[in-house]
């Protein structure tokens, strides 16, 4: 009895030993080395782990910065204070980078395009109403107001100002993109504050049948298209695309003839304030008198 016991406990211990090797073997040939600089970088980061910078986290993100594969500047979240020591802990330079910002495009609020019905769903929310026929709005493109992006919004960039619309504080976006995601009617992107000539509608109806469902809506005249440089703008949809790649070429002088104001320069940046400039569109902002001649030299 007392052998077998003896025998069973050296069997044991020998396959233990024998399992114990091949694993210290395996774990040898089979490591994969991960640079220490990892762990520092992404104690430097904000760990918001956003994706802003395009990758699924913070860790990720420092693993490509370890190994020079993203540019720092990816990092929106990042302070400038962080962005000067990662830089200076990786030896790279932190590089300029121009800021980018969520901007909506839609400037159709409570006064400017109405509700066909008074929604009162069990979830207030745009996506809650949007999921029912698209949305009570005479306007189907328009924004519904009930603020998610707002809500979604973990940075407190996002306001809903008192004509239903939202707000972005440009000093606190960081460009995460969860505005650009929640909205039901897609009316978010982010843009370089280097583009300052937007269109703020989405509607792809034109003329009579476009302004009966929202005075600021855009009416497909075309007037911004033929008034810009030539290729800089295009009708299509009933909408104006601008080639943002002309960009050094963009310039108020498009906005000077929309009838309606469903294109805008954003001057110092801003958008949607909540007192309106008197006698412009929402979201217009006043910029002088354009010289023609000029500007076409």
């Amino acid at each position: 009895m007392f052998g077998e016991v003896t025998i069973s406990i050296l069997l044991l211990t020998g396959l233990g030993l024998l399992f114990a090797t091949i694993l210290a073997i395996a774990y040898k040939k089979m490591k994969v080395y991960e640079d220490p600089r990892i762990d520092r970088v992404e104690s430097m980061l904000p760990g918001a782990n956003c994706g802003a910078c395009g990758m699924p986290g913070c860790r990720a993100f420092a693993e490509k910065l370890v190994g020079m594969e993203m540019n720092l500047v990816k990092c929106t979240v990042s302070s400038p204070s962080s962005v000067e020591k990662i830089a200076t802990f990786l030896g790279i330079d932190a590089g300029g980078g121009e800021k980018v910002v969520a901007r909506l495009l839609c400037a159709g609020g409570t006064k400017e395009s109405s509700r066909q019905v008074a929604y009162s769903g069990h979830l207030n929310t745009c996506r809650g109403e949007a999921a029912i026929a698209g949305g009570t709005k005479d306007c189907n493109w328009g924004c519904l107001g009930w603020g998610d992006c707002a809500d979604a919004c973990d940075f407190d960039a996002i306001h809903m100002n008192a004509n239903g619309l939202p707000v972005v504080d440009i000093d606190k976006c960081v460009a995460c993109n969860d505005c650009v995601e929640i909205c039901p009617k897609g009316l978010f992107t982010l843009m370089p504050t280097t583009q300052k000539l937007i269109v703020q509608c989405k509607s792809l109806l034109a003329g009579e049948e476009a302004l009966a469902r929202c005075s600021v809506a855009c009416n497909a005249c075309g007037r911004c298209a033929a008034d810009s440089i030539p290729g800089l703008i295009e009708m299509s949809n009933n909408l104006p695309v601008i080639h943002y790649e002309m960009n050094e070429l963009t310039s108020p002088v498009a906005t000077v003839r929309c009838p309606t104001g469903a294109i805008v320069w954003l001057e110092h940046e801003k958008q949607f304030e909540d007192q309106v400039t008197s006698g412009l569109a929402v979201g217009q902002v006043d910029t002088g008198e354009f010289d023609e001649d000029i500007y076409y030299q």
